[in-house]
């Protein structure tokens, strides 16, 4: 076997490896990609009167800190409770639901008006439990969530049976100013957009 050639092969493709990857180095971080993409995840603003503030729960780094989607959303539900439109805000997630409420408690909402669903585990489960919980509740409903993930939320609240209002937070859009931080919000559009396709080849949006 001649060794010469198959080296000459094996170069060649790493040469074109590197060419794509720097292609790809340069749309990430020096394009308007990423910003179309998350826009095209989310939904638009709109107004809205209050009612329940539905906050669905992010990452968590550890049993007693929220991270970084997380704490973000749990920012802006307290930024929204305090324009006095609001009835209750009601936290969705396993484990981070608390540690959501205790930020927000903490930045003087008052405790009697954060409820927290503390069972699902996914979004689609959000949406199924959050419906039992406000099921014959005539008020408006608000969704609160990251930019990337609200346009597949609320396809899933409405599958399950709740219109909500969307109020998409400016999570991936603010990251995306820092260049640094592109990388990781490509891997979360991509991991967003692989979701989106599984959860509509089921049936859940």
């Amino acid at each position: 076997m001649r060794v010469a050639p198959l080296v000459a092969v094996l170069f060649s493709r790493l040469r074109s490896l590197a060419a794509c990857l720097g292609l790809l180095f340069a749309v990430i971080t020096a394009t308007p990609l990423l910003d179309y993409w998350t826009a095209a995840l989310s939904t638009p603003l709109n107004e809205n009167d209050g009612g329940v503030l539905i906050v669905l729960g992010g990452d968590i780094v550890s049993p007693e800190m929220i991270g970084l989607s997380s704490y973000w959303r749990s920012c802006y539900a307290v930024l929204e409770w305090r324009t006095g439109s609001y009835d209750r805000i009601l936290v969705s997630g396993r484990a981070i639901a608390p540690l959501m409420r205790d930020f927000i408690v903490g930045q003087g909402v008052p405790s009697q008006f954060v409820q927290v669903e503390n069972t699902s585990l996914s979004t689609r489960q959000n949406a199924l439990y959050v419906a039992a919980i406000l099921r014959g509740d005539p008020g408006r409903k608000v969704l609160l969530t990251s930019d990337y993930h609200m346009g597949r939320a609320q396809a899933v609240f409405r599958k399950a049976g709740i219109e909500t209002t969307p109020l998409p937070i400016p999570d991936a859009h603010k990251r995306l100013a820092n260049w640094a931080e592109r990388w990781s919000i490509f891997v979360i559009l991509l991991q967003e957009t692989v979701k989106v396709a599984y959860y509509k080849s089921l049936g859940w949006t």
